[in-house]
């Protein structure tokens, strides 16, 4: 997920995120596959580049092997249940739907996700308190369910979304879950 609402100039905001979310990776793996995914990781879901065309990419740039898992990272991790193609669906139902599937998603790819839900936790808060309450309880959910990852980078997501809460405006969090997170 991109915030469009960063005051990043127009022609940076797509490449900011994956560059700070592959730093967050890179600060606790050096798999080569997950530092690649860590900046494609929202290439499918927010760009009109296609599954062959990254595939194609992939194999131009990368060993096959690496290419391959790459791939298959990035896939992981790309939203399925969007609101276009299940319109029959809320957010919710999208979201839970999205969670169970995300369960079963690699080690590689849910430590991927740690990175992605401690960078956008800030961006969120900064940007689009009216949105954050919802997300930031989406990405406590996610977490909840996501725990074969990187453990230190799974402790430090957790973190990002409690502190994220806790830094929303009072107004803005008056409803917020008493629910806690599990340990990992």
């Amino acid at each position: 997920m991109l915030f469009y609402l960063s005051p990043t100039p127009p022609e940076q905001r797509y490449i900011v995120h994956p560059i700070r979310v592959m730093e967050l990776c890179e600060a606790y793996e050096s798999d080569v596959n997950i530092l690649a995914v860590a900046l494609l990781h929202d290439v499918l879901e927010d760009t009109a580049v296609s599954e062959e065309e990254l595939s194609r990419f992939l194999r131009e740039t990368m060993a096959a092997n690496d290419a391959q898992k790459t791939l298959r990272y990035v896939i992981e991790l790309t939203d399925i249940y969007i609101k276009a193609d299940y319109l029959h669906l809320n957010r919710r139902q999208r979201k839970t739907r999205e969670n169970e599937r995300f369960q079963k998603i690699t080690p590689q790819a849910q430590t991927i996700k740690y990175a992605d839900i401690t960078d956008n936790c800030i961006e969120i808060v900064k940007h689009d308190t009216d949105f954050a309450l919802l997300f930031l309880h989406e990405c406590r959910d996610v977490l909840h369910l996501l725990n074969k990852g990187n453990e230190d980078l799974y402790q430090r997501a957790v973190d990002a979304v409690s502190t994220a809460l806790d830094n929303l405006p009072q107004s803005k969090r008056e409803n917020r879950s008493t629910r806690r997170f599990p340990s990992k």
